[in-house]
Formats: structure tokens, sequence, C-alpha cells
């Protein structure tokens, strides 16, 4: 009979639509076919790594040359075929161990290679499904990428394209020789820069590792507990997203907090491309709103002779700024004097021009003296021009814009 904690298993490991669905909806249903011996080797595998997290722990030249998952993984193994002879009640059925393909010979390995049937290349279904693939995979590894350089001591940046191009590559080849497609795992990479790797040398040795474990030790892997694995999971993922990182991102205010929380509950009720969608469209109405009131900004100062503003116009100033610019206007009282500092500009859309030249021409009126600086002219730059600007000399910029042509 099929246990209730196996109802939605490929769903689990797949994590599509239903897997978000049984996160919650079959929570209830799960909690009443708990595994004693399972929960007894989850636990007992998390308070090992706890423990060999501790200061203590990591002084001992001994007891640092073991890894915390390789003794939560012998513990498991350990416990497993104990309760097989000693307590059959507590031993975790076969279905709920690893179950790799077992390879007498090295030659037999070739025997489990599948390849691409040709036929299918004309179904749209096809397409669809490697679209899909792809940018779920390439954000998933850009997304690790990142993570991964800010967990990376010696605070490196890893090359994006390199990176894309690599597993556009190993994706080619995977799917070639019936293997399913591989991205960067934040987990895997987390625990290769825990375990001291540093290089890219530590990538290939696991990778090495893991080919030579599938052709001689499969029949051995096949009896670690997945309970254990998933105290590992459990507690790798727990230093990924600890609630000091969800603290941080509080105090750096709603526009970073907001974002990071939506597309985390996103990418659980639904799947990691919804949820990062999601997240992307939150994302991008922060920084619309931020580059908004950024590219705008006025400060009043009181002076004997009355009030100074200095409207201060910042990088790029188009046509969606216009409304905050004409904000600022209105709140400009009439004697006083205003500065407007667009010596940081590089681009102001003609509709800004316009309105500061209407104000200029009004100003007489209200009795508002206005000085402008490095303002006119501006708008014939363009943005993202291959020619640098070094001073205000007419002749150096006429040998910046030749040396460009050239």
């Amino acid at each position: 009979m099929q246990s209730v904690s196996d109802t939605s298993f490929e769903g689990d490991e797949d994590y599509m639509a239903e897997s978000a669905e049984s996160s919650f909806m079959e929570l209830s249903d799960a909690l009443q076919a708990i595994t004693p011996g399972a929960v007894i080797i989850s636990v007992i595998g998390l308070l090992i790594l706890i423990v060999w997290e501790l200061p203590w722990v990591k002084k001992q030249a001994l007891l640092k040359l073991i890894p915390g998952p390789l003794l939560t993984v012998m513990w498991g193994i350990g416990f497993n075929l104990w309760a097989k002879i000693a307590a059959p009640e507590l031993q975790v059925k076969e279905n709920h161990l690893v179950n790799l393909p077992v390879i007498e010979q090295p030659i037999d390995f070739f025997n489990h290679l599948v390849f691409p049937d040709f036929s299918f290349i004309t179904h749209p279904q096809v397409y669809v499904a490697a679209i899909t693939i792809a940018i779920i995979a390439s954000l998933e590894t850009l997304l690790s990428l990142e993570a991964t350089d800010k967990l990376d001591p010696l605070k490196r940046l890893a090359p994006t394209n390199r990176e894309l191009k690599a597993q556009g590559i190993g994706n080619i080849i995977s799917g070639m020789l019936g293997g399913i497609p591989m991205t960067a795992v934040i987990v895997r990479s987390s625990a290769n820069i825990n375990a001291g790797g540093k290089t890219s040398l530590s990538c290939f040795v696991h990778g090495v590792c893991l080919f030579v474990s599938i052709l001689f030790f499969s029949k051995y892997l096949n009896h670690i507990p997945l309970s254990c694995l998933a105290a590992i999971l459990l507690f790798t993922g727990y230093k990924l997203a600890k609630p000091a990182l969800f603290m941080e991102h509080y105090r750096k205010g709603m526009s970073q907090f907001l974002p990071f929380v939506i597309t985390v509950i996103a990418i659980i009720a639904t799947d990691l491309l919804k949820g990062m969608a999601i997240g992307m469209v939150i994302g991008l109405f922060f920084v619309i709103r931020a580059n908004y009131h950024a590219a705008i900004t006025m400060i009043m100062t009181k002076h004997k002779d009355g009030q100074h503003y200095l409207i201060t116009l910042n990088k790029d100033v188009s046509f969606l700024n216009k409304a905050l610019l004409r904000k600022f206007i209105l709140m400009v009282k009439e004697n006083s004097k205003v500065t407007i500092d667009a010596s940081k500009v590089q681009f102001i859309d003609h509709d800004i021009l316009e309105t500061i030249n209407d104000f200029i021409d009004s100003s007489t009126e209200s009795h508002i003296t206005i000085e402008t600086i490095d303002l006119h002219g501006k708008h014939e730059i363009k943005k993202h021009q291959d020619f640098v600007i070094i001073d205000h000399d007419p002749l150096s910029l006429s040998d910046s814009l030749l040396s460009s042509n050239r």
C-alpha cells in the first residue's frame, strides 16, 4: 500500500506547480505518515551538523578533518543497518533510500545512456519545454552565481556570460546522452565553499568523484537514507536563509525588504519561473520609483536675503520626471533665489528643458532670481555615447569626437 507521504513524491522532486500545492494543502496528510526511524535519523543528523559548527569543534584539529555532512550520512547508514537487525519497526524502507542504478562493471555504464529520438523534432511541445527549461535553468544559475559570489571568502566575481555558455554546452551534451538539464545549485556551491574549495578545480574534482561513485560505489550509496540527506539540505538551506538575512533586508528599507519577501513567497506558492517573474515586476516597480525621485532633488535653505532653492538634476532626466519637476517648481516661493544645477546630467529631455524655460520666463513676475549651471546644450548629449568629455574646452570635445569616429 502506498503511504500518504509518497502520494506526490514526483512533484516534490520536480518542484512543479503541483508540488507548491502539496507543500501547503497536503501538509496535514504528510504529518499523518511520520516514520519514526526517519525522524530519529533526521533529528540526530541535524544535531550533529549543529554541533559540528560550534567554535570548540572547529578548533579541534582531528575533528576539523571530518566533514559534518559525511558524519551525518555515516550515522544514517549505521542506524538503519542496526534497526534492520535489532528494531525492524524503526528501519527506513527501501523506497526511502537513495536509489541509484547499480553498475556491476564500468562498461555497463554505457548501457544506461539514452540517445535522442529526433522524430519529435517537429513537435511544438518540444520547443516550448526547451525554452521553459532554458529560462528556468539560466535564472537559477545566475541567482546561484550571485549568492556564491557573496559567500566566497575571497569576494571574487564570477563572469556570468562564461557560466551560461558552459551551462549551455553542458546541457547540449547531457541531452544528447539522455541526461537531465543541469544548472548551478547554491546548496552544492555552499557545501563546496564550506569544505574549503577556492578554485574551479574543486568543481572538477566534485564531478570526477560523482562519476567514480556511480561507477564503483552505487551499491553502497543505495544504503543512504533520504532522511539524513534531508537533514543536510535543511541545515544548508537554513544557513543560506537565516533570520538575520531577513532582518538585514528589513533594515535596508521597504524597497529592499518587500521585493525580497514577495519573491520568496511567490516562488513557494507557485514555481521558480512564475515567482521570479513576480519578483522582477515588484523589483522593477521599486527601481522606477527610486529613479523617479532620485533624478531630481531639491534643497531649501534660509538666508538673510530670503530663501534659496537648489534644484539638482542627476544623471538622466526624462519626461517621466516632468511631474516631479513641476511639483518642485510649485514649491518655490516668491522673492527667492533658485539655482538649477545640471552639471551631473548626461541627458535632459526636451520636455524638461521646456518646463525649466517656462519657469525662467515666468520668474520675473514672482520676483524669483534663477541661476542655471551647465544647463543648455545638455539635451544634445545622448546617453551611452562612445566618447568621454574630459573638460569644457570645445577643442577637447571635437578631438574626442574625431577619435571616436576613427
